[in-house]
C-alpha cells in the first residue's frame, strides 16, 4: 500500500504562505510537511491564521537545513517547476505523478520552491522527475498554495476521501399537473390582458409552454409555483 507523499517547501519566504499550503494539504488528506530553511524561521505564529484550522500540519512540520536531508528517506522525489532549469529530467503532469506515487511502495516527496524564484537548479537535480502543471503560456504564475493544492488534489483522487453528499432529484411531475399549472398561468395572463396583439397570442402561448416544460418540474415544484400564482391572484383581487 502506498504512503501519502511528503510535501517539502524549500526556502519558503512568508509564514502566511506556509499556512495556506498546510490548509491546501489537509483539504486533500496530506498532513506531512517538511520545511527547508524558511526565510523567517520556524515555528512562526503568522502561519497559524492562514492555515484556517490545519494546525495539525503546522504542529507536525519538520525543519531541515537542506533539501537532501529533507528527502533522505524518500525514494521518489518530484520537483515542481515550470522550467527544467538546465537539468534534463523526465517531465510529468500532476495526474501522472499521482498515479506513480500511488503505485509505489516507497515514500515519495514533492518539492516546492520559494515564492519569488522557485526551485534552484541544484534543488531540481535531487529529484527524479519534474512535475509541471499545464498552464496558460501567456500567464504561468501560480502562488505556492495553488501549486500545492493542484498536486494534492490529483493525489487525492486515488484516496477514499469524503465526497459532498448527493441528493436524489424528485421525479418529474405528471403531465396533467404541468398542464394544470400552465392553464392557471394562462388564465391569469388573459385577465391581465397580457396577450397583445391578438394575432401573436398563439406564438406567445407556445413560447410560454416551451419555457415552462423545459425544467422538468417535480410535483412539489408545480404545487409551489401554483401556490405563488394563487397568492398573486388573491392579492390582485383584494386590491381590486
Amino acid at each position: 500500500m502506498s504512503q501519502p507523499p511528503v510535501i517539502v517547501l524549500v526556502r519558503p519566504q512568508l509564514a502566511q504562505n506556509i499556512g495556506k499550503a498546510a490548509r491546501a494539504m489537509l483539504n486533500f488528506g496530506l498532513a506531512e510537511m517538511r520545511l527547508v530553511s524558511p526565510r523567517d524561521g520556524w515555528p512562526n505564529p503568522l502561519a497559524g491564521p492562514a492555515a484556517s484550522g490545519a494546525d495539525i500540519v503546522l504542529e507536525r512540520a519538520q525543519l531541515f537545513d537542506s533539501v537532501a536531508d529533507a528527502v533522505a528517506d524518500c525514494a521518489h522525489v518530484y520537483a515542481t517547476t515550470v522550467r527544467k532549469r538546465g537539468v534534463t529530467k523526465p517531465v510529468v503532469t500532476p495526474e501522472i505523478a499521482a498515479r506513480e506515487m500511488h503505485g509505489a511502495r516507497e515514500r515519495s516527496a514533492i518539492l516546492f520552491g520559494p515564492e519569488r524564484s522557485g526551485l534552484e537548479t541544484d534543488d531540481v537535480a535531487l529529484a527524479r522527475k519534474i512535475v509541471t502543471v499545464p498552464i496558460n503560456p501567456e500567464f504561468g504564475s501560480l502562488n505556492l498554495a495553488q501549486a500545492v493544492i493542484l498536486v494534492a488534489y490529483e493525489w487525492s483522487k486515488g484516496e477514499a476521501l469524503a465526497s459532498p453528499p448527493t441528493t436524489d432529484l424528485a421525479p418529474p411531475a405528471p403531465h396533467e399537473e404541468l398542464e394544470g399549472m400552465i392553464g392557471q398561468l394562462d388564465r391569469m395572463l388573459e385577465d391581465a390582458n397580457f396577450y397583445f396583439p391578438p394575432d401573436r397570442t398563439p406564438a406567445t402561448r407556445r413560447t410560454l409552454r416551451t419555457l415552462l416544460t423545459k425544467p422538468g418540474w417535480s410535483s412539489q415544484e408545480v404545487r409551489t409555483l401554483r401556490g405563488v400564482l394563487s397568492a398573486l391572484a388573491g392579492a390582485k383581487a383584494k386590491r381590486g
